[in-house]
């Protein structure tokens, strides 16, 4: 037994290591990292660019690391075998051949060969180097780049044979090869944004930002939409309009003809005072008017922000199922949605969730229920999606301002109605309830 052969041995489980190493560095390198040092000058980032952005390459990159993993183990038992047992065989045999017999010690040493090189593969040769590609993925991939191209030329053979007979046998079971490829689902993604948040990657509001922007495909319109819809009718004379509207905090109307169900356009103030110092004898607001993007409630808001980008459009009026007109959805609410509340000089005094030193809290009307909870104590169920809508719903009739009600052990005011909507409500949330009858 001589330095040689150890020698050999441990270059065949280094082998093994840096195939098991570039395939987990494979596929599981962030991509957009990759791009980003080739788009600063990076020459290993850019020779490694092609095969993570292209699945067919990336599925030969992949059969080229398991060909490798593939013959270095074979090489490295059979190799084993020849060496270490039979250099191992004739000390079993002088020290229990007498009551083994030859036949067993010379197996007996094989299966010590045997355990001795998969422990060593399987600690040196595949758990350290997974460690280290799972850790540190995009230094790994590009350290183990260079070998890999030349891998992928010795093996170019194989790797074609292989692969065509997978795909073969895979079309034989009526299944179809997609590749490697780096997607992940949305839930996937979602549980990413929540390990980084947790590993402190991520800061708290980040990932709450995050997880917003990842509900707004499944998130209809009718849940961002404002109830209140501040417009102008057309047949209105035009300096009543315009005082209608140097009064008003928006600067874009909708506007209407004869009901608020009949939406025609949208009046821009700016428009409207540049076409009345230009014109002041002009007749019609309808004939400054730009296009208003009509959409049902339904309509999911990741379509809707398409469709506003498309039309370069900022608002949009939500319609019910009998084409009646239920609310208007801006860019800014969208926006809200994912990044929270936006400061706005121009926006009205939209009443907010509030504390009250008696213990109670003020919620606007138009609060969804699941945002409610937090403020609560619990969660309403109902078939209506808002507090006002939760709360008319209990009443059954159009409540009154000053009404007061119990829904599921929780005190309600009515604080402030807008015509027929709900503008703000006082409750007495559950713990507050809890926290008084303890004290009685």
């Amino acid at each position: 037994m001589n330095l040689f052969t150890w020698g050999l041995i441990i270059f065949l489980i280094a082998v093994n290591a840096l195939y098991v190493a570039a395939e987990f560095a494979a596929v599981s390198v962030r991509r957009s990292r990759i791009r980003q040092m080739a788009e600063a000058g990076h020459p290993q980032a850019r020779r490694l660019l092609p095969f993570l952005e292209d699945a067919r390459k990336l599925d030969r990159y992949i059969a080229g690391c398991q060909i490798g993993i593939t013959l270095s183990s074979l090489i490295l038992g059979a190799y084993g075998q020849v060496t270490l047992a039979d250099w191992l065989a004739p000390h079993f045999e002088r020290r229990w051949g007498d009551m083994l017999g030859l036949a067993t010690t010379e197996a007996s040493a094989a299966m010590v060969v045997l355990v001795l090189l998969t422990g060593l593969q399987m600690i040196l040769g595949e758990l350290i180097p997974k460690s280290l590609a799972l850790t540190h993925p995009e230094r790994t991939a590009l350290y183990t780049l260079l070998p890999m191209r030349w891998s992928l030329w010795l093996y170019s053979g194989f790797i074609a044979i292989l692969n065509g007979s997978g795909h073969v046998l895979l079309k034989l079971f009526g299944l179809s090869h997609a590749g490697h490829r780096h997607i992940h689902s949305p839930e996937e993604i979602a549980l990413l944004i929540t390990e980084s948040r947790d590993g402190g990657v991520l800061k708290s509001e980040d990932s709450e930002r995050l997880q917003r922007a990842l509900k707004l495909g499944s998130r209809p319109v009718r849940q961002l939409m404002r109830s209140r819809i501040a417009a102008v009718d057309v047949a209105t004379p035009v300096d009543e309009i315009l005082r209608y509207v140097a009064g008003s905090p928006y600067t874009r109307l909708p506007a209407y003809r004869g009901t608020i169900d009949h939406i025609i356009g949208l009046l821009h103030a700016k428009e409207l005072f540049l076409r009345h110092l230009e014109n002041a004898g002009f007749t019609s607001v309808e004939q400054v008017l730009r296009p208003i993007l009509v959409v049902p409630e339904t309509l999911t808001t990741d379509r809707l922000l398409a469709m506003m980008r498309e039309r370069h459009i900022h608002q949009a009026v939500v319609i019910d199922e009998f084409g009646g007109a239920s609310g208007l959805v801006a860019l800014d609410d969208i926006l809200a949605e994912v990044l929270g509340e936006l400061a706005d000089e121009l926006k009205e005094d939209e009443p907010r969730p509030q504390r009250l030193p008696d213990g109670r809290i003020r919620l606007p009307g138009v609060m969804r229920l699941d945002q409610a909870e937090t403020w609560l104590g619990l969660r309403w169920q109902g078939e209506a999606e808002t507090l006002g809508g939760h709360v008319m719903g209990a009443l059954g009739h159009i409540p009154k301002q000053g009404e007061c009600l119990t829904i599921e052990g929780v005190e309600v005011v009515v604080e402030r109605m807008d015509h027929l909507a709900i503008r703000s409500l006082l409750a007495r949330p559950v713990l507050a309830l809890e926290e008084e009858a303890s004290l009685g």
